[in-house]
């Protein structure tokens, strides 16, 4: 009876029950998809915020999403304008630059949270592209923190020296500024400045101000400008311990300005 049946379906039908028993096998084969869980630093609000950066670490590392469509609206630099991109994490993205430095060619390029790693995958569209003639770069707080994971100091400054890199080969001035420091005079400040130590800070700075020295690099010394008779940031300067408020932007725009004017006058 079997040998019947089987003669006297049609071939479509047999295909079709065919492809539903192989989907159905594949799919018991399928291994039950897995928890993504990020391991614990210690502090809780930074656990937090790595579980909620998880789509973008798997999906857009770099964060180019986010001046895609702003890049190509931008025209090329106009004849003997100097343009100058900020680029960085929070605290260039929080900078309001048109306001600091009204009328100028300069554009904020910059990211809340991100690292160097980060920055480097989009260092192509948000730098390079925009044809700018100097580069701010102020960046490794929060690699020190550890926003995308743990990372040396020693790759840190790799990830420098490769962004110092890419902006030279494209003919683009480089200032590298100092990392801020941090206070923790005030309740939310605790867990920055405990997830950023100073000597890390201080390591990395003098291995900026040594490279700048030795590859043709400007560096912008903010430290000097804004750190208190103990070493941490000003209290009036940052709220949350970390982030500059309008009087901390006053006093980083002229050395900022100052920094850039260096760069264009440099061979």
């Amino acid at each position: 009876m079997a040998k019947c049946f089987a003669m006297t379906m049609k071939p479509g039908s047999l295909l079709n029950i065919l492809l539903l028993l192989l989907t159905a096998i594949s799919a018991v084969a399928q291994p039950a998809p897995q928890q993504v869980t990020v391991p614990p630093t210690g502090f809780a609000g930074l656990d937090q915020y790595r579980a909620s950066r998880i789509a973008v670490y798997t999906d857009d590392y770099g964060q180019l999403a986010r001046y895609r469509d702003a890049n190509a609206a931008m025209k090329p630099p106009a004849a003997g304008d100097n343009r100058v991109v900020f680029f960085g994490d929070s605290i260039t993205d929080g900078w309001p630059i048109a306001e600091s430095f009204a009328g100028k060619p300069y554009v904020n390029r910059g990211i809340g949270g991100q690292t160097t790693s980060q920055m480097l995958v989009r260092f192509q569209q948000d730098v390079v592209n925009l044809q700018p003639k100097v580069v701010m770069i102020l960046a490794g707080t929060n690699d020190i923190a550890g926003n995308s994971g743990p990372i040396s100091n020693a790759n840190i400054e790799a990830n420098f020296a490769s962004l110092a890199d890419i902006a030279h080969a494209h003919g683009i001035r480089v200032v590298f500024s100092s990392i801020l420091p941090v206070h923790n005079y005030t309740p939310k400040s605790q867990d920055f400045y405990a997830q950023r130590p100073m000597a890390r800070i201080l390591a990395l700075n003098e291995w900026l101000k040594g490279y700048c020295a030795g590859n043709g690099a400007v560096y912008l010394d903010y430290i000097s400008a804004v750190v208190d008779d103990k070493g941490l940031l000003r209290r009036d300067l940052a709220d949350d311990g970390l982030h500059p408020n309008k009087a901390g932007y006053a006093i980083m725009a002229p050395l900022a300005e100052q920094a850039i004017q260096k760069a264009l006058n440099s061979d």
